[in-house]
């Protein structure tokens, strides 16, 4: 695994591996973070036109409500509870996607593809997932919602958070 920036690793082609010695490495760049989050990186660079990475947040960090217009996304839990809650365009909960390990009960994958907002909720102090999604990467492509406080407004969040019932 090749160290990019804090968050962010590579695996290294041709053929990428991630075993619990990466998966520990990542949990604790994660928890070692301001942001709470760390990310490997299967797909060689940004420009890529398929996106896999296997992520770790700690801490239950706030994700804001946004879309991706023109792109589509997977998740695969690995370790942890989440919730993926799907919202209009007005910010009314459409659905919640309770998602978990094999043995959880709950879902262990889902996939987005229609251009809707979504946020996450952790419900764990460490969740390890799966994602993919269509490149290329093009920073300031997520549309945010104009309703989602932004990251750095803790009480807006917090009644965000009890407007979608958490």
């Amino acid at each position: 695994m090749k160290r990019i920036s804090e968050e962010v690793f590579l695996i290294e082609p041709p053929v990428g591996r991630i075993g619990a010695e990466e998966l520990l490495a990542l949990k604790g760049a994660a928890l070692a973070n301001k942001r709470k989050r760390a990310r490997i990186c299967a797909h060689p660079d940004s420009q890529d036109r398929l996106h896999e990475m296997i992520i770790a947040h700690a801490g239950r960090p706030y994700v804001r409500p946004h879309r991706h217009p023109q792109k589509s996304e997977s998740f695969h839990a690995i370790e942890g509870k989440l919730t993926v809650v799907l919202l209009d365009d007005s910010g009314y909960v459409l659905e919640r996607v309770p998602m978990g390990p094999v043995g959880t009960g709950r879902v262990l994958f889902y996939r987005l593809s229609d251009c809707i907002y979504h946020t996450v909720l952790f419900e764990d102090d460490i969740v390890v997932f799966h994602e993919t999604t269509n490149g290329p990467f093009v920073p300031g492509d997520a549309e945010f919602a104009p309703w989602g406080p932004l990251d750095d407004d803790e009480a807006g969040q917090q009644k965000f958070l009890a407007g979608i019932g958490v």
